[in-house]
């Protein structure tokens, strides 16, 4: 590997933290997302119009004013509860918000709202009469989720599940604002050091590649798994 004037063992080393905090925050996202979209479908009003409101505010205000306002509103939001309890109770807690973690929490919760327009879309596609005959079967309503609405809700999700997991990839590069040192931030002190900007976001950009191509394969396999049974009907998503 390239010495890259020093700088070759940081960027590998930004690059598997953008790529542990893009799984982290994608399986966040997708938990966030199923919730949602269950919400969504509830029969509940009030519950509805919770998971309509986060939706819209998520989707609606920009991802990198969304990340300064988690992370430095979380951080107010933590110093104001710590400090309301030691007035009241003499209870001294000190907690310190860590970059990462809050990197994390701030795209799960983000891509949380994208994932639930997905899964709802997914949920709503499955046929309700295999569902009933499951039930009619007797069936528990666990086992009729796991085996047969989460399996063919996922042949429907998959499409729009790769396409935001894309975006959830490069959003990543965000982070740097918060202080994590993700490979776009080394790249950046790197190029300010050197004056070689091309040097460091090359490698940046084939990580990036490299990731998202992994990440296709992957999907394909996935699609591959849950079109079995199915023959040719999935294979329009590739054409």
């Amino acid at each position: 590997m390239l010495d890259l004037h020093g700088y070759g063992y940081r960027l590998l080393e930004g690059g598997l933290l953008t790529l542990e905090l893009a799984i982290l925050s994608l399986i966040l996202a997708v938990i966030l997302g199923l919730v949602t979209a269950s919400a969504k479908l509830s029969s509940s009003i009030v519950i509805r119009a919770i998971a309509k409101a986060y939706t819209l505010v998520i989707r609606g205000v920009p991802d990198l004013v969304l990340m300064m306002l988690l992370f430095y509103g979380g951080q107010i939001g933590i110093n104001m509860a710590t400090d309301w309890l030691y007035y009241e109770f003499d209870v001294d807690i000190f907690v310190n918000v860590d970059a990462f973690v809050a990197g994390v929490i701030t795209i799960g919760i983000i891509f949380g709202a994208y994932m639930s327009e997905t899964f709802r879309g997914a949920f709503m596609a499955v046929d309700g009469g295999l569902l009933e005959a499951a039930r009619a079967y007797g069936m528990r309503p666990w086992t009729v989720f796991r085996r047969i609405r989460f399996p063919l809700m996922m042949r429907h999700a998959l499409p729009g599940l790769s396409n935001n997991w894309m975006v959830l990839l490069k959003t990543t590069a965000l982070v740097s604002i918060i202080g994590l040192s993700d490979m776009v931030k080394v790249a950046a002190e790197a190029t300010k050091a050197t004056h070689e900007p091309f040097l460091f976001m090359i490698p940046v950009a084939l990580g990036y590649l490299a990731i998202s191509s992994v990440s296709e394969w992957c999907f394909m396999k996935l699609k591959a798994r849950y079109d079995v049974g199915f023959g040719a009907e999935g294979a329009s998503w590739n054409n």
